[in-house]
């Protein structure tokens, strides 16, 4: 079945009062666009288009990215949304089964709703609208229906009382016959206030040429628009809720769900558990068993399987952990390997460094990575231990179970087996002390007077 997506991203999107264009704001990491046409391709759409305001060549590259081959198309004068999709006129025209309008600034609509409306038209309609049951109708087209049979969208303005008090509402989104597709969106005039061509008005054009349209519903916070920062946020805390709900199913602890946030590709294994109060960014993934403790914050890392991170830990990008890891509080990790069973338990900077197995990093070490112009990297071997705040010197590398003493400022490389200490040699002065203090107080005495 050849099914033809057209997605419709060309609004100004003026009330999210940015410079970013509003398709663009993410949600659980992902952009708005990203999120609709991740759908469309889970949807099996053989092919898309995406119809785009003018200059907004960054909008076409993520659609690009997103579902390669895409056809772009700009629409320059906003004459409405039938207009709108008929941009996509050769597109129309290479003849699909099915084709699906969708917008790009409706981000939380699911694979499977967007399946019902391709099947709704395989059924037999030519036209099927998505609605949703409103617990305020006020301001959304109705649905005029007689039994299954969609007669009208009827926009709030225009309906009567009795219309008024439908509360199965317009979501925007549209199936249509391929067959038909084309000929019904010609067919759509502008005889109306804004002299516009609305895609609503299909409904009427599909009815007067003898075929049938029909109603898909869904739930109402699934087709919500985002038109501005405060529905943008009601989106996050949508999509948040569904993706911790998925979580605790596949097998994950939250111990508070609530304080937990999930990048929409977070990839979690069963038995994990997650504290409060943590943070997945992008490209975060978790082996069984793993323990991510309470105010944690991870962005593009792997952890392995029955590690224990935190409290109070970062892993920044590049961090790859292997199983057994420990990265104890406030220790941060970045583009770093830390191999089976390593320690980094405390107050700790690991940066584009090579951890072996077994290894034990100790409490505030530092791998001095940067120069103020490059990068370097330090290895420390399997079972080397490194002493309390000591600084390693990229590059520079720590041999199989060498031990580097607390303190140290390491610059050369270290063998295996060696112990390395570079630090000042202690000198003690006996009896130094209470000659100090009585200087001191009589220094103090003599600034009050």
């Amino acid at each position: 079945m050849k099914t033809l997506a057209i997605v419709l991203a060309a609004g100004e999107g003026t009330r999210m009062k940015s410079a970013t264009p509003k398709v663009l704001h993410k949600v659980a990491g992902l952009s708005m666009v990203g999120h609709v046409l991740a759908a469309v391709k889970l949807s099996v759409a053989s092919s898309a288009a995406i119809v785009i305001g003018p200059n907004r060549e960054d909008v076409g590259a993520e659609a690009a990215r997103m579902f390669p081959g895409i056809s772009t198309h700009v629409q320059t004068d906003r004459l409405g949304t039938a207009h709108a999709v008929l941009h996509a006129k050769a597109n129309l025209a290479e003849g699909h089964d099915v084709v699906i309008v969708l917008f790009a600034d409706t981000p939380l609509v699911r694979l499977e709703t967007i399946t019902k409306l391709r099947d709704a038209v395989t059924a037999g309609a030519a036209v099927v609208g998505l609605g949703f049951r409103a617990a305020d109708p006020t301001g959304y087209g109705r649905f005029v229906m007689k039994g299954d049979a969609l007669i009208a969208i009827r926009e709030h303005k225009d309906a009567t009382p009795a219309e008024r008090e439908i509360n199965l509402c317009n979501a925007g989104l549209m199936a249509l016959s391929g067959k038909h597709a084309l000929a019904i969106l010609e067919k759509i005039g502008n005889a109306n206030a804004q002299k516009e061509f609305y895609l609503t008005d299909a409904v009427e054009v599909a009815r007067a040429m003898g075929l049938t349209a029909t109603v898909v519903e869904a739930p109402e916070t699934e087709v919500m628009g985002v038109n501005d920062r405060v529905q943008l946020a009601d989106a996050e805390r949508v999509l948040q809720g569904r993706l911790r709900e998925s979580a605790m199913r596949a097998g994950v602890t939250l111990i508070d769900p609530a304080s937990t946030f999930f990048s929409h590709d977070t990839k979690i294994g069963k038995d994990v558990i997650v504290e409060p109060n943590v943070f997945f960014g992008l490209g975060v993934s978790i082996g069984d068993r793993s323990v991510i403790r309470a105010s944690s914050h991870c962005e593009q890392s792997i952890i392995g399987e029955d590690c224990e991170i935190g409290p109070f830990a970062r892993l920044r990008p590049g961090t790859r952990l292997a199983q057994k890891v420990k990265v104890g509080n406030f220790v941060e990790i970045k583009n770093t390997d830390v191999g089976l069973g390593a320690k980094v338990n405390h107050l700790s900077y690991v940066g584009d460094a090579t951890i072996g197995a077994s290894a034990n990093i100790g409490a505030g070490v530092i791998t001095c990575n940067y120069d103020g112009f490059l990068k370097y990297r330090t290895v420390v071997g399997e079972n080397a231990f490194v002493g309390t705040n000591s600084s390693l010197v990229a590059p520079v590398t720590i041999g199989n179970g060498a031990f580097i003493g607390s303190g140290s400022v390491i610059t050369d490389d270290v063998p295996v087996d060696a112990l390395a200490v570079a630090r000042g040699r202690q000198v003690n002065k006996a009896d130094w002390a209470p000659a100090f203090r009585e200087k001191m107080k009589a220094k103090k005495a003599a600034q009050k007077k």
